[in-house]
C-alpha cells in the first residue's frame, strides 16, 4: 500500500512491525486524500446513489424484514419469507455506521453470536455454541466471501474473521447451526457470509476516517465507474480499509491493511463479478493478565506479560463468479477460484512460548445448475471441487518448562482434495407451504509428509510426530425444511439437518502422547429448530427454538491436552426483533438463551478437567443480548444508545471456576452537515466499567484478556 509496508509476498520482519503500524496514519491520509480524484468532478450529480448504500444511519432504519432479501443458503437471491430456517442480515449501512475497531463488535448484534475478541485483531467464536478454541474453534465455522470460504477447510483459522473485508460490504449474513446442502465442511455450528459491495456504472466515491485513544486512526473508501460499452453494463470498484492501533495494553498494537478490486458485467444473458482481496496484519500482541479477577486490578489490567508475543499474517483471494441464464428459466453458475495465505506467530497462550508458522494455498471450482419447474418447484444439482497444499511447523526456542521442551515440535506439509456433490430441492406443496431437502456428500483426501524425525520428540514424550500417511473422510449430510405461511405476515419453519466436518489437518498431524494416528473422526453435528418470523402489534420478529446433538468433539482441555471423542448436547432460544417508537425514536433487540452440555464423562483426576455428563461446557454463557434505542431528532441526525449484555459463564470443564459477566453501555452519533459531508463520533463503554472481553482457566490459574476503558471516537466521511 506504500513504500514502507514490503511486498506481499514476505512476512514482514519483527524489526520493521514497529514501521508497518506507525505507517498505516500515513497510507490512511495518502488514499483517502487519492480517492477523492477517482471520480470525475460531475460525479456530485451521482451522490445519491452511494449516500444511501454508504452513508452512517441520519434516518430512522428502515425494517422490512418479511420482504429482506437473502443469498447465501441457495447462492442466489431468495426472500426471506421463503427461508426453511434462522438466518439474520445486516445491510452494509449498518455496518458503517457502527464504527466498528473490531468484527466482533458488528456480528455481535445478532443473535446466537458471541465473538470474544482477544488482542489486537483476534478473536474467538461462539454461533450456537460455546466460544471454541483451537482445532474446534477453527473448524466449526464456515467464513465466507461471497460464498467462497475465505480458507480451506482443513486449514481454517481460530482467528479467521481478521481475514474479511468488512469495512465495505454490501451486507453480512450469519445462519446459525448447519448451513444448506451448498455448504459442507466448518458449517456445522455456523457461517458468516461477506457480501461485497457491487460496482455501479455511475462514478461515485466516499472516504472516511475516524480517529481514538490510545493511537487509533481507522480510515475507509470506496469508488465505483462504469467502463465504456455500448451493448452491455461493465463497472469497476476498488475498496481499502487501513486500522492502526497503539495498543490499549503495554507493548501492544497492530498495522492491518485490506484492498478489495471488484468488477461487475452484465448482458442479456451473462452476469459475471471477479473480486480480488488482499489483507495484511502486522501485530504486538498481548497475552493474557493473569490472577482471580486481574481485569478489575488497574495495577494489572494493562500490563503485558507477553511482550515478545507478536502476529504476522497475509492473505490474497480472487473468485469469478459466472452465471449463464437460460430462456427457460434455468441458470448455470460456475466459480473457479484461487487463495495463498501465510501467518506466524508466538503462541503466547501456551507455556512452551513456541513459534509457529503455517500456509496454504487452494485451487478450486463451485459449479452448480438451477432448474425451475413451474408451479414453485426448483432443482439445483451441483458440485464443490477444492485442491490445497499446506505446511506448518512449530519451534520452541525458549527453555524446557513442564512438558515443554525446547526444539522443533512438528514440521510437515498437508496436501488437500476436496470433492462434494450435493442436490437442493425445493417443493410448492401449497400456495402457503414449502418443503426444501437437500442432501450433500463429502469425500476429503488428507496426504501428509513429515519433514522431521518419526516418533516422539525430546525426553517428556509431550509431542509426536506420525510417519507420513494419509486419511480419507466421507461424509452424507441430509437437509430437510418446511415454511409455511399463516397469514401474509406470520410465518412459521422447521428444519433437521446434519453439520459434519472433517478433522483439521491439525488435528490429525499435531498429535500428543495420548492420540493414536487415525483414530479421530468427522465431527458430526444434528439440529431441530422451530421457529417463526413476521410483524406483530408493530413489531417485526424472527424467533426460533433449537436442539442439537453433536458427537466426536475434538477439542483441547485446561490443561492443554487434546481430547479426541467429546460429546455435547445444545438446545435454547433466540430472539431478534425491530419496532418503531413514533416518528423519530426505534428499538432493536438481539437476545439469546441457550444452554451448552457435556454429554460424555472424562475423569483426569483434576477437579478443574474432570468433564461430567451434564456439566456446562465452559465459555458458554447462558444468556446474551444486544439492545438498541435509536433517536433521529431531524432527517440529518441520528443517536443510537445500545445495551450489550454478557451473561455468567464457567471457564473451566469441571465447572468450578467462572466468569460473572457484565453489562455494557455504548453512545453512537452521526450528522450529516450537507449531502457531500458527515461528522460521527462514539463513545464506548459510557460508566467505564473494568470488565473482561474473554474469562479463562488454564493450569490452575484465571487469565483474561481485558475490556477496554471508556473511549471516544470522532470521524468525518466525506462524499465526492
Amino acid at each position: 500500500m506504500n513504500s514502507t509496508k514490503g511486498k506481499l509476498s514476505n512476512l514482514q520482519p519483527a524489526a520493521y512491525r514497529q514501521l508497518l503500524r506507525g505507517s498505516t496514519c500515513f497510507s490512511a491520509l495518502l488514499l483517502s486524500a487519492s480517492l477523492a480524484h477517482i471520480a470525475p468532478a460531475h460525479a456530485q450529480e451521482a451522490v445519491a446513489t452511494l449516500a444511501a448504500e454508504k452513508t452512517a444511519a441520519t434516518t430512522t432504519p428502515q425494517h422490512t424484514l418479511l420482504e429482506t432479501v437473502v443469498v447465501t443458503s441457495t447462492r442466489t437471491n431468495t426472500p426471506k419469507a421463503k427461508h426453511p430456517g434462522n438466518v439474520a442480515r445486516l445491510d452494509g449501512q449498518e455496518v458503517t455506521d457502527i464504527q466498528a475497531d473490531h468484527i466482533q463488535q458488528v456480528i455481535n448484534r445478532l443473535p446466537g453470536v458471541n465473538v470474544q475478541r482477544g488482542n489486537g485483531q483476534e478473536n474467538l467464536t461462539a454461533i450456537r455454541s460455546p466460544v471454541l478454541t483451537g482445532g474446534a474453534g477453527a473448524g466449526s465455522f464456515l467464513y465466507l466471501e461471497d460464498g467462497v470460504p475465505m480458507r480451506a477447510p482443513g486449514f481454517a483459522n481460530v482467528n479467521g474473521l481478521f481475514d474479511a473485508f468488512d469495512d465495505v460490504v454490501s451486507s453480512i449474513e450469519v445462519i446459525r447451526g448447519p448451513g444448506s446442502a451448498l455448504y459442507g465442511s466448518n458449517a456445522v455450528h455456523g457461517l458468516v457470509n461477506f457480501i461485497s459491495l457491487p460496482s455501479t456504472t455511475t462514478p461515485e466515491a466516499i472516504t472516511s476516517v475516524r480517529v481514538g485513544p490510545h493511537g487509533v486512526l481507522n480510515s475507509w473508501g470506496t469508488a465505483s465507474a462504469g467502463i465504456d460499452a455500448p451493448t452491455y453494463d461493465n463497472a469497476i470498484r476498488f475498496s481499502y480499509s487501513l486500522a492502526k492501533d497503539d495498543g490499549f495494553q503495554d507493548d501492544t498494537g497492530f498495522g492491518q491493511q485490506k484492498a478489495q478490486l471488484r468488477y461487475d458485467h452484465t448482458d442479456h444473458a451473462n452476469e459475471v463479478v471477479a473480486t480480488l482481496n488482499v489483507m495484511n496484519l502486522n501485530q504486538e500482541t498481548g497475552g493474557y493478565v493473569n490472577g482471580t479477577d486481574a481485569y478489575k486490578d488497574d495495577a494489572l489490567r494493562k500490563t503485558n506479560a507477553n511482550p515478545e508475543a507478536y502476529r504476522d499474517a497475509w492473505s490474497v483471494r480472487s473468485a469469478v463468479h459466472w452465471t449463464r441464464h437460460f430462456n427457460d428459466g434455468s441458470a448455470l453458475t460456475l466459480t473457479p477460484y484461487a487463495r495463498t495465505n501465510r501467518m506466524e506467530f508466538r503462541m503466547h497462550f501456551l507455556p512452551s512460548q513456541a513459534i509457529e508458522k503455517n500456509g496454504h494455498w487452494s485451487v478450486g471450482l463451485q459449479s452448480s445448475y438451477k432448474q425451475p419447474f413451474g408451479n414453485g418447484h426448483s432443482l439445483i444439482i451441483g458440485n464443490d471441487f477444492e485442491y490445497s497444499d499446506g505446511y506448518l511447523s512449530e519451534l520452541q526456542t525458549d527453555p524446557d518448562i513442564f512438558s515443554y521442551e525446547q526444539g522443533l515440535h512438528y514440521d510437515y506439509t498437508v496436501q488437500a482434495t476436496t470433492i462434494a456433490p450435493y442436490l437442493h430441492a425445493t417443493w410448492a406443496l401449497s400456495d402457503a407451504t414449502e418443503l426444501t431437502t437437500g442432501v450433500r456428500f463429502e469425500f476429503t483426501n488428507y496426504e501428509y509428509d513429515n519433514l522431521t524425525a518419526d516418533g516422539f520428540f525430546g525426553t517428556a514424550n509431550r509431542f509426536l510426530r506420525t510417519p507420513d500417511r494419509s486419511d480419507q473422510f466421507a461424509d452424507v449430510t441430509p437437509k430437510f425444511g418446511i415454511t409455511h405461511a399463516f397469514t401474509e405476515d406470520f410465518i412459521g419453519f422447521a428444519n433437521i439437518s446434519r453439520g459434519a466436518r472433517a478433522p483439521q489437518a491439525t488435528d490429525l498431524y499435531r498429535m500428543q502422547f495420548n492420540q493414536v494416528p487415525g483414530e479421530a473422526k468427522s465431527e458430526k453435528l444434528d439440529s431441530l429448530e422451530i421457529g417463526s418470523r413476521g410483524q406483530f402489534a408493530g413489531i417485526e420478529f424472527e424467533v426460533a427454538a433449537f436442539y442439537m446433538k453433536k458427537k466426536n468433539f475434538f477439542f483441547r482441555d485446561s490443561n492443554n491436552f487434546n481430547v479426541i471423542n467429546g460429546r455435547t448436547k445444545h438446545y435454547g432460544i433466540e430472539l431478534e426483533a425491530f419496532r418503531t417508537l413514533g416518528e423519530q425514536f426505534d428499538i432493536s433487540a438481539a437476545a439469546t438463551y441457550a444452554v451448552h452440555k457435556y454429554d460424555f464423562n472424562r475423569d483426569v483426576g483434576d477437579i478443574n478437567s474432570n468433564i461430567t455428563s451434564g456439566d456446562d461446557v465452559d465459555t458458554a454463557p447462558r444468556t446474551i443480548a444486544n439492545v438498541r434505542l435509536g433517536y433521529s431528532p431531524i432527517e440529518a441526525a441520528r443517536f443510537e444508545l445500545e445495551w450489550v449484555h454478557m451473561g455468567k459463564y464457567f471457564t473451566d470443564p469441571g465447572n468450578q471456576e467462572s466468569y460473572d459477566g457484565h453489562d455494557l453501555f455504548n453512545l453512537r452519533a452521526a450528522w450529516d452537515i450537507n449531502e457531500n459531508l458527515q461528522l460521527s463520533g462514539s463513545l464506548t463503554n459510557i460508566l467505564d466499567t473494568r470488565y473482561a472481553e474473554r474469562a479463562d482457566f488454564n493450569r490452575g490459574s484465571d487469565r483474561y484478556f481485558v475490556g477496554e476503558d471508556r473511549a471516544l471516537n470522532a470521524g468525518i466521511t466525506v462524499r465526492f
